[in-house]
């Protein structure tokens, strides 16, 4: 910390220049976060980013516009009404990281609420899910002290394979996760496959076992584009379901939504109730204090669109990624482990190297980092690390003139690689690996004699 102040406008400006080595939010295609919200939102936002939600004594219409938001995302979701109140049971989180750590705990209590009322054992509680999971449920189930049974993935199932994943429930398993939209290839896991084998399961042995299911990414494109996709509440071994807003809710980070099927699923002494803010109020989070910018923009968003504007962006995305993915294939140089069909995956594209050359998918990625545009390279999940792939998620704004850039840049990133020799790519490699380096050293500090941080090691 400085000494003394400076101008505003010269720490704003300091900060700016600084914030300048960021990549283009616009041009970061390894992203499902929103990037772009209209002016009249942002205003909005600004209106209220001052306003903290939990106080719901002193901001009401914050408080209902949650409601209105629960509501409609559980009605997206064909969750039966049979509240007295005629609310859904829902709430509002900072993403669906702490989603899915609140709905794991609610399937967790529950499992526990019963096995107490048999008179059996409450240890080694279990959870169900693919190794391709993204690494919040590994945070969900090490936090909550659950063991993690994995499904894991292999050449031929980049994602949940309901048969290998009925073999591993038992009595103490508290759930099993179906994801709609993969975070590796997009792909939308078989949730009604796995209903029926739970359902199956349940009638010849008694055990009932509810699926979670992570609406991450395919919660707000599914029910617009692939409204006869069976994943949602009507399948009766649902039991919640989280969603982000700030990815196709086409809100700004952070903001998810946690929604189960009725009461039965969320266990009473979960939920927190407070009064010392001027009126009883219900909580169940895991933050007591965030701003309610955010849900008042995702109310935004679901008025201004309606279900007719987000079934046309939806609709609109998946026709780009569709082109983008044709345009693709149609290089001969590249295959898709992602899905063309609006039934069955994300707007998302996923590909790899159709044939072995000196560079590989991570050299590609390096080349078009270059270009500007952050497309990431990684290998796939357990059990399946010797493939690599990359991986283009088109957001809205994504145009096809978008399209047909990055295409180019593509053609011509990999050109060029095909003109440089291995021994080039390796320095290239080589010279990736020293800025890494060089920007984790800008992030460490040396002390002084007095124990006080003298400056940044470059």
């Amino acid at each position: 910390m400085p000494a003394g102040d400076m101008p505003a406008e010269a720490a704003y400006q300091f900060i700016k220049d600084e914030l300048a080595l960021d990549g283009n939010p616009n041009l970061n295609l390894a992203s499902f976060v929103t990037t772009y919200m209209e002016p009249e939102a942002e205003k909005l936002m600004q209106d209220n980013i001052a306003k903290n939600f939990i106080d719901a004594e002193e901001y009401p219409m914050s408080a209902e516009l949650q409601n209105r938001c629960v509501n409609i995302i559980a009605n997206l979701f064909n969750a039966p009404n049979d509240d007295e109140t005629g609310n859904a049971i829902g709430t509002s989180t900072v993403g669906s990281s702490e989603a899915i750590i609140l709905s794991t705990l609610a399937l967790k209590r529950r499992w526990q609420l019963r096995r107490k009322a048999e008179g059996k054992s409450t240890g080694k509680p279990n959870l169900v899910m693919g190794s391709n999971v993204q690494v919040c449920w590994e945070k969900a189930v090490r936090y909550l002290e659950i063991e993690s049974r994995d499904v894991l993935c292999d050449s031929d199932h980049l994602y949940l394979n309901p048969e290998k994943a009925i073999e591993l429930v038992d009595e103490n398993t508290i759930g099993v996760v179906v994801i709609l939209g993969s975070t590796y290839t997009g792909h939308y896991e078989d949730a009604q496959r796995m209903n029926d084998l739970l359902l199956k399961l349940k009638e010849e042995k008694g055990l009932d076992v509810p699926i979670h299911v992570d609406a991450a990414s395919g919660g707000f494109v599914a029910p617009f584009v692939a409204p006869d996709l069976v994943w949602d509440f009507r399948l009766p071994t649902v039991a919640s379901i989280n969603v982000s807003g700030h990815k196709y809710g086409l809100v700004y980070p952070g903001v998810g939504w946690a929604v189960w099927r009725n009461k039965e699923y969320l266990p009473e002494d979960l939920v927190f109730h407070i009064n010392y803010l001027g009126s009883d109020q219900a909580s169940f989070t895991l933050n007591f204090s965030k701003g309610a910018s955010n849900v008042v923009a995702q109310y935004y968003m679901f008025i201004r669109l309606g279900f007719k504007g987000y079934k046309s962006i939806m609709e609109n995305l998946h026709a780009n990624s569709n082109y983008l993915a044709d345009g693709l294939v149609k290089t001969g140089e590249f295959k898709l482990l992602s899905s063309t069909d609006p039934k069955k995956g994300l707007p998302v594209i996923a590909f790899a190297l159709a044939k072995p050359h000196h560079f590989d998918e991570f050299d590609l990625a390096h080349v078009l980092r270059e270009r500007q545009w952050i497309v990431p390279a990684y290998t796939m999940a357990p059990n399946a690390q010797d493939i690599k792939l990359l991986r283009i998620v088109l957001r809205e704004g994504f145009t096809r003139n978008k399209c047909d850039i990055l295409l180019n840049d593509i053609k011509a990133s990999l050109q060029q690689l095909k003109l440089t020799d291995d021994k080039t790519v390796q320095l290239r490699r080589k010279a990736k690996s020293n800025w890494q380096y060089l920007f984790s050293k800008l992030s460490t500090h040396e002390k002084g004699a007095d124990g006080r941080v003298s400056g940044a090691v470059c």
